[in-house]
Formats: structure tokens, sequence, C-alpha cells
């Protein structure tokens, strides 16, 4: 990004970073190093030596098979299809304005392949509203191209939401040397150029969606421009024969300078042309976004293709946009939105910070200082993307299952049970969420609603709904598109832990009649129960499509403190098989790389777990990939053999039987 905008991105760390050996089926003690994601250099690295615990590595020479980390970096998750349910509001649209997020979720070296022990984490939300993420990143002292991890991915998929890996060639105030573009563009005897083809081949691998394309340094001309060009056309004509997708940064031109121009213009329009969008600088104006959409529909484009960036890097939801050049609230708006950074929702809190304040701060940016997307405050001048952006569901098929996981928490609960008291996060856990946080219909006294992580049925997080509600209260939970059976069922986990309340399931089994209004319920009484309880609630007499869910909540006796725990849609329940030929794949006394092979049918996660001399189970982990690292492990008394079990977990959260693999120590 412009420079005089922005921090330096990200510098060197001093983080260890070491390649493990390839995986093999043996166990001889070998260096063991923790996963990461992957980074490199196009070609040439810089003059000198990479500092303390940076490995520099070449994309030029990268290859699946010798790719130590690639089990622990593919995703799992299948990107998912949406569709766009009756807006909540009636300013939000559909078909307009799109939202692209450049985020930075870590270093460009040491970031955790696999998530890490602690709940200070990005753990993005509201997927509903995005429609490209940017894994954001890279340093001249590290590397310059940024694959994103597994777990990010997998969340991001599991929510609609394409992402792509991130191409940074810095400007030469932040290190940036041309022959690295250069590399970049470099072609073949043939005159093609082989660095298209090792992109599209690592997204391929690692099962993320294609290319941001950031070309900054300075010092061009239009020879690398035309090569710039050239290599753009056969990355986007490679990537779009695998599904991937290229997105062109407003920064160099075709002349090969670096100019921002805050507009689409001939100076840039050849790149939008081959690409498939463009985040248009932060030096926009009304007039040049008005013109670069005018432009991008003579192209045969659409105006939606270009992302106006909004740098939200420093204040977030307190930045000054003029909002009405890009998402006008009386006329058809203008073109996207970028947000350059909103990870500032996290990164502006005290290092103190929880996982509650974070949410907060997360809810107010993206829905608005009403914290309700059904009734947006029009007096707010932050333009929260619920105000304007219509958004959008996955849940299309049965079963459907979700304990309000957000893929971080201050312990690990399994049946409302605490199985592991250290902090985590892994955003490929993280279920799909409800996008409208949060829809309260009452006449009387609103109660808040959070995510809470103070306790939990499943994972690290429930749904907390807290106050004195002196009417009947509904609460939204998700839009869908569930076929209804003879033998559809709505299962419901919660738990009441102050007052008294009557539960009601609400289920519509239609739209709305118009955007904004509620959905047509029909409430469902549920069985009462003491502590964490789950009922079983049949939909007799109802047919069609379940359109939308939530709860009916009606104080007897507060303040009020009620905890949902899960929800699931069914018909039969099922058990997913078991996961095989569990191995360590490397060892170094008490750090271990495991891996095995996947179950068949769908699954959900997979979970592992110590099997302790005593037969007690001490739970480890929980990844959606094939492969685990373990790190820092200790014999127990008497202990010469340490076993591990691993169990697949189904759409239900039903487990597998266990595989088991030992180590001896």
């Amino acid at each position: 990004m412009n420079p005089s905008r922005r921090t330096v991105l990200i510098a060197a760390t001093a983080a260890a970073l070491a390649r493990a050996l390839p995986a093999t089926a043996a166990t001889e003690a070998t260096a063991v190093t923790p996963p990461y994601a992957s980074y490199w250099y196009p070609d040439s690295f810089p003059s000198g030596t990479p500092g303390t615990g940076i490995t520099w590595h070449s994309l030029k020479t990268w290859t699946a098979a010798g790719d130590a980390d690639l089990a622990f970096n593919t995703a799992s998750v299948p990107l998912a299809a949406r569709f766009t349910p009756t807006p909540a509001n009636t300013t939000a649209r559909s078909g307009q304005a799109r939202i692209q997020s450049l985020v930075s979720f870590g270093p460009t070296s040491s970031n955790p392949s696999q998530g890490a022990a602690t709940a200070d984490y990005y753990a993005l939300t509201h997927w509903a509203y995005l429609d490209e993420l940017v894994f954001w990143g890279g340093s001249a002292g590290e590397g310059l191209i940024l694959a994103p991890n597994a777990p990010i991915v997998d969340a991001a998929h599991r929510h609609g939401v394409p992402v792509l890996g991130n191409i940074f060639l810095p400007p030469t105030a932040y290190g940036g040397q041309l022959q690295w573009t250069r590399d970049l563009v470099q072609t073949d005897s043939t005159g093609h150029y082989p660095l298209a083809a090792q992109l599209v081949a690592v997204a391929a691998a690692y099962g993320f969606d294609g290319w941001f394309v950031n070309a900054e340094t300075g010092g061009g001309n239009t020879a690398l421009g035309t090569a710039m060009l050239g290599f753009v056309t056969e990355l986007k004509s490679l990537a779009a024969a695998q599904g991937q997708r290229v997105t062109w940064y407003d920064a160099m031109t075709v002349n090969g300078t670096v100019s921002w121009q805050g507009a689409l213009n001939s100076l840039n329009q050849a790149f939008f042309q081959t690409a498939d969008d463009m985040f248009v600088d932060f030096r926009w104006s009304a007039s040049t976004l008005a013109s670069s959409g005018t432009k991008a529909v003579q192209l045969g484009r659409s105006r939606y293709e270009l992302w106006a960036g909004v740098d939200v890097e420093s204040n977030g939801s307190n930045t000054s946009v003029n909002w009405d050049a890009i998402v006008p609230a009386g006329s058809a708006h203008v073109t996207s939105i970028g947000f350059y950074r909103p990870e500032w929702t996290r990164n502006h809190l005290p290092a103190s910070r929880t996982p509650g304040d974070f949410h907060a701060a997360d809810d107010r940016f993206w829905t608005g200082r009403s914290l309700d997307p059904s009734q947006p405050d029009s007096t707010d001048p932050w333009r929260a993307p619920a105000v304007s952006v219509a958004d959008r569901s996955t849940v299309t098929a049965v079963p459907f299952a979700s304990v309000f996981n957000t893929g971080h928490g201050l312990r690990w609960y399994e049946e409302g049970q605490i199985t592991s008291d250290a902090a985590w996060n892994h955003l490929g856990l993280q279920d799909r969420l409800p996008a409208r946080r949060w829809v309260v219909r009452t006449v009387g006294t609103r109660p808040t609603v959070t995510f809470d992580f103070a306790d939990a049925w499943r994972g690290g997080s429930s749904v907390l709904v807290a106050g004195d509600p002196d009417q009947p209260v509904v609460l939204d939970l998700y839009t869908t598109r569930l076929p209804i059976s003879a033998g559809t069922v709505v299962e419901l986990t919660y738990r009441t832990d102050a007052g008294s309340v009557d539960v009601e399931l609400a289920l519509a089994t239609a739209e709305p009649d118009s955007a904004g209004t509620a959905p047509p319920y029909t409430y469902l009484p549920v069985d009462p129960g003491d502590g964490w309880s789950t009922a079983t609630v049949p939909l007799t007499g109802l047919s069609g499509t379940i359109h939308a869910l939530g709860v009916r909540l009606t104080a007897t006796a507060g303040p009020v403190q009620w905890r949902l725990g899960g929800i699931a849609v069914r018909e039969e329940a099922s058990t997913p098989s078991a996961p095989t030929d569990p191995r360590i794949t490397a060892s170094d006394g008490g750090d271990l790389r495991l891996a095995w092979d996947a179950a068949p049918g769908a699954v959900r996660h997979y979970t592992l777990h110590r099997l302790l001399p005593d037969g007690t189970r001490r739970f480890l982990g929980a990844t959606g990939q094939r492969a685990y690292f373990l790190t820092g492990l200790q014999a127990e008394q008497g202990e010469d053999t340490a076993r591990f079990e691993v169990r697949a977990v189904g759409e239900l959260y039903t487990s597998s039987d266990p595989v088991t693999v030992t180590y001896t120590w």
C-alpha cells in the first residue's frame, strides 16, 4: 500500500523457523520443528544472511513433493456455495457492493499452521458480508509471497468466502528491490512465465483460491510494465483453468512505474481487464470513483469488481469515510469496498484484551453502533457493512450443526466438561456462525446477546443471553435452505444459569414478506432441562424448506442468564468412520509430528487425545488436517510408551472409534 498511509508492514522476526525433514514412517530422533504458513521470494534472495529464525525460500524451486509442511498447510474444506436471504434491513442490498478484506493474521515467518496456545487472535466471524479475503503480509527481510494457512482457508470456505495469497513487491523505502519484480516476471525459453505456473500450483496444492498481486517497487520502465502485464495475463489464464482468482492492486502502471491512481483509468485499465478485480488505492475521491465505475461498465465489466480502498488499520470503526462516494444510501452503490487491515478490532485493544473484548469491537465494526443489523442506527458515522451489504449463508444441507465455536477459547469443552484448561486458537475449528449478530425481537426490555467464553457445551464458546426481559424475546440464529423430511428433527442444547425461562424453537418455512421484517416463525415448545440439556424437537406437521431458525425465550423469573450451547438439524444420527494408518513421521524427545489417512466420508475435524496409564484420556488438540504437531510431551510416571488416539468427528459432533499410535520414550 501507499507508504505514506501505513506503518511498516511486517518486520523480520526472531522466532525460530526451520523446515522439518520430509515425512517418513520412521520414529528415529530427528530435528522436529513446528509447521508454519509458507512464504517465498520469487527467485533470488537479499544480500547477506537471513535474520535469526528466518529461512529464505525460493518459489521457483518449490515442489509439492519436497514441501515438508504441506500436510499441515493444505485446506480441508472446499469453498461452499452461498445464497442471499431476504435482507435483515431495508438499506442492505444484494447484487451491488461487495467487500474485500486485506488481513494480516500474523508475521510473515513463524505464522503457525495449526493455531497456537493463546486465545488472543483475530478470530474473524463476520464472513457473511465478505466476498474475498486476502492473506496480507510480506517483508523484504523474510519473504514476499505468502500462502494462507489452512485454518483460515477452512473457516472462510465453510462460509463461502474465497481466500487469496499475497504477492508483495515492496516500495524501495521498505527494502524493495526491482530485481524481485524482474524475477517474478521472468520468462523461459518458450516465452512462458514459470512463476505464474508455480503460483497456480501452490494454490492448487494448498487448496486456496488465487492471488492478490501488489507490485509497488519503483524504478521500472515500459518494458517491465509490458512484462508484468504478460505475467498477469498468463497467471489469470492458468488460474481460471483451476477455478482460481487474481486481484490486481492499483500501484504499478502500464509504463512500469509505480503511481497510485486512486481510480480506474488508462494507466491501469489493462491490468484490470486482465485480472478478476482491482483494489483502488486510498487516494480515490467521489469523482474518481464515479468515473471508475462508469469506465468499468464501458469495458463490459461490473463496477463492483472495483474495491475502493478504505484504510482502517489505525482507527477502525472510528475512521472517517466518505461513504456516499462508495455506498450511497439513496442510489445505486458506486463500487465495492476494500478494507485494509480490519484486524484493528483486535490490535487497538490493550494487551489485557479478552476474546469477549475482541468480539465486542468486531461486532461494532461489522454490525454498527446498534449491534442489531435489523435496526441500524442512521446517526452512526461509521456505515458498517451490515447497513449496506446483504448477508449470505451456506446452511443448505442436512445434517447441519453448530456449537457456536468461534475458533478460539480459554478452555476446551466436550459435552459441557472441561477437557483442557489451556487457551487456544485454531480458526479451522470455527463453526458456521449466526450471521446477523444480534437480531433480537421484543416489544419489551432487550437482553444482551454475546459469544461467551466462560462456559461451553463443545469447543470454546457458547451464546449467552443475559438481562431482565419483561416480554418474550425472539433471537434470530440462522437463515437456511434446509429441506424437511418426515424424519427431520431439530436439537437444541442449552442451560439456564440464572432465573427461569420457557424455551421455544422458532422455525420459518418461508421468507419474510419484505426486507427488514421478521421471518414468519412457527414456535415449537422445547422440554425444560436441568443443567446442560439437549432437547429434540420433531417437526410434526411441517414440510417444505426451513428458511430461518431461532429461539423464543419467555422469562418466568429474572434476571436471566440463558446459554445456548448447540443446535442441530438432522434426520438419523450417524457416526463417522475412523481414520486409518496413524503414524509418527518425525520425533525429537517430546516433540512429535503425527499423520494419518483420512476417514472415509464427511469429516468435520479430527481430535487427538493421549491415553494415560490410569486409563483416562487427555485432550491434546483438534484439526481439520491429517497431520498434527505436538510439543513438550513428557513421559508419565512409570510410562515407557506413550499412546495417542485419533478420532474423526462428524457434522453432528459424533466421534468415530479411535485409532492408536504409540511412541516409545
